[in-house]
């Protein structure tokens, strides 16, 4: 399939993944949630990816970059949940977006994609309807998720070029798996007392780490670093539609005006070779 099929799906559960984590989060904690998500994605990737062999046959480099990888999936996740746990989703998402922009700036070189690139922005940050928090915490974690998701971009990117792909991306979330082992299992040891509450964080994991992951993977090793970070303001496009469909949260006409400006951005953007 095209690439851009790939990231549709993978925009699509970036937000449905979240929703059930934030559901969940009273009763298993915020970094209890994390685990859950890290290590379900890492149980489902160990037998079909087998990262054992893949960092053991690895040379120094290819070990290196699976370690950055795997930390900065481990400290984004936890920084994501936390920050939601503050502040609202879309003061987090606009965030996380800022740093997007400037990778997307680096490859984006010609003025037809300098301006696909402004009409993007601008509908995002206005579908967005930012308002600002005086919670120094929350903004922290925020920030920091932001600056590992362009981390999480570039890493993601490189190690989608290296032909490993799927392998390499089981390697780093085996990785992360074991950087967040001491931090949030004491958090999700409700969740096995209650099989409902387990099968409900192994379905966020899924849905937030496995589906999504693998398609980004897909679409990084066939689209330019700056086109893969421009196509990510159709996040909030997703988010919206998916609060039409599963919360019924029908969007004004205004609203479609500014999913309408992203749209055309992002059509109007011409991937080239980096």
């Amino acid at each position: 399939m095209p690439p851009h099929v790939w990231f549709c799906v993978s925009a699509i559960f970036h937000y449905l993944g979240p929703a059930f984590a934030v559901l969940l989060f009273a009763q298993v904690g915020v970094l209890g949630m994390a685990w859950l998500r890290i290590a379900t994605a890492a149980l489902i990737f160990a037998p079909l990816t087998r990262p054992w062999l893949v960092f053991a046959r690895a040379d120094r480099s290819a070990r290196l970059l699976l370690l950055a990888f795997g930390a900065c999936l481990a400290v984004m996740n936890c920084a994501f949940y936390l920050a939601l746990d503050r502040l609202p989703i879309s003061l987090v998402a606009a965030i996380e977006f800022v740093g997007t922009i400037g990778v997307a700036l680096v490859g984006l070189r010609s003025r037809r994609n300098l301006a696909a690139l402004a009409i993007a922005v601008a509908g995002t940050l206005l579908l967005i309807d930012v308002k600002w928090s005086s919670d120094p915490i929350g903004l922290f974690w925020a920030f920091l998720n932001g600056a590992l998701f362009v981390g999480y971009i570039v890493l993601g990117h490189r190690v989608a070029q290296t032909g490993v792909g799927i392998a390499g991306l089981g390697t780093a979330m085996a990785i992360a798996f074991l950087i967040v082992l001491p931090i949030g299992f004491s958090e999700a040891l409700p969740a096995f007392s209650a099989p409902q509450l387990l099968l409900a964080g192994i379905g966020v994991g899924i849905c937030s780490s496995v589906i999504p992951y693998i398609c980004d993977q897909l679409a990084m090793a066939r689209l330019p670093r700056a086109s893969f970070a421009l196509m990510l303001s159709l996040l909030p496009l997703t988010a919206t539609l998916i609060g039409v469909i599963v919360l019924r949260q029908v969007p004004s006409l205004t609203d479609c005006l500014r999913i309408a400006l992203v749209i055309v951005g992002v059509a109007l953007h011409k991937p080239a070779q980096e």
